[in-house]
């Protein structure tokens, strides 16, 4: 039978179709999506060695030498750096100019890979930029909040195959972000303990949607998950900012977050694919109640008009199942 399931940490419910349930092993990509048939380097590929606009170079690693890592301002960016945070009203309207920051982190010189196939050594490099990134950014009085992401093929989003990561900083907290942190503040006042270290001491102890394991970080399936194979990896040490984590977590995250994409890209035929680094308000100082963690949502199904005018998404397959499949994947093979 079907079955209604509420997320704890955001209190949202999703559906799962067990009815019409579909095998994790139906979801696997058909096409061809191997980035190793690219070439290694591409004349018109702006984020290519050779073609760097260096008016838009932010940042790079190492700072001497042949780059690895590069951190660029977007040439089309959805924010920008200047003007004065001033409200502007027009009756019954209000509105902000749009600043903020908006830039790309170009994770290898490479054109023809993807952060699975890239070592793991290297993709701590890149988690290591973000996190010099974001806290470069909170110095700005005027940001409230930054969001990191990548958006991994075209159906994630991305317009360019060259391997690169983005963050955004806001001049406010979105309406969603901060509708999860109104309701972990309500948890806490509620049972006096943080919903994600309880989800996490359940999926821990439980152990059946648990995919893998590090020494600070788990990574598990959603018992709510909204879609197949929506991967939530979370700190074990409670802490609200991503920018507070040692070198030593670091490490880790990096770790277990190429470990769940290696197994994704193995096991589901490199799947589109967006990564989230959740992170708390800059404002919001250290608290009990807000957990910081990454969520994985490989982009295999479609939403409809039932998830528009509901926000009740339908999973077609069984977490569960998804957590056994992905387990099952041998991340040091290949495809």
């Amino acid at each position: 039978m079907n079955e209604l399931r509420l997320n704890l940490v955001t209190q949202r419910w999703v559906i799962i179709a067990s009815e019409r349930a579909k095998r994790p092993n139906e979801l696997i990509s058909q096409t061809d999506t191997d980035p190793r048939h690219l070439p290694p380097w591409d004349a018109d590929c702006p984020f290519c060695p050779g073609n760097e606009e260096l008016d838009l170079e932010v940042a790079r690693w190492p700072e001497t030498g042949p780059w690895r890592v590069r951190v660029v301002r977007n040439r089309y960016p959805a924010v920008h750096e200047g003007d004065e945070l001033v409200v502007r009203a027009h009756g019954a309207y209000r509105s902000l100019p749009a600043i903020g920051y908006h830039e790309i982190l170009v994770e290898t010189p490479l054109h023809n890979t993807c952060t699975a196939l890239e070592p793991m050594e290297d993709f701590v490099h890149v988690l290591a930029m973000f996190q010099a990134r974001g806290r470069a950014i909170a110095q700005d009085e005027r940001m409230e909040q930054i969001i990191y992401f990548k958006n991994h093929g075209p159906r994630a989003g991305a317009s360019l195959p060259h391997p690169h990561a983005q963050l955004i900083a806001l001049p406010i907290v979105p309406a969603d972000i901060r509708a999860r942190n109104d309701q972990a503040r309500r948890h806490y006042e509620k049972t006096g303990r943080c919903a994600l270290c309880v989800m996490l001491e359940q999926e821990r102890a439980d152990d059946l949607r648990v995919i893998a394991r590090g020494k600070h970080f788990t990574a598990f399936v959603l018992f709510a998950a909204s879609s197949p194979f929506h991967t939530w990896i979370a700190p074990h040490r409670h802490g609200s900012h991503f920018t507070d984590i040692s070198r030593d977590e670091l490490e880790d995250l990096a770790a277990v977050l190429h470990r769940v994409l290696r197994k994704l890209y193995v096991g589901v035929n490199n799947p589109d694919f967006n990564y989230i680094i959740r992170s708390a308000p800059i404002s919001q100082g250290v608290n009990d109640y807000l957990h910081w963690y990454v969520t994985i949502v490989p982009r295999v199904t479609r939403s409809a008009g039932f998830e528009l005018g509901s926000d009740i998404f339908i999973n077609p397959t069984i977490p569960e199942e998804s957590a056994a499949f992905l387990r099952a994947v041998d991340e040091g093979g290949t495809r």
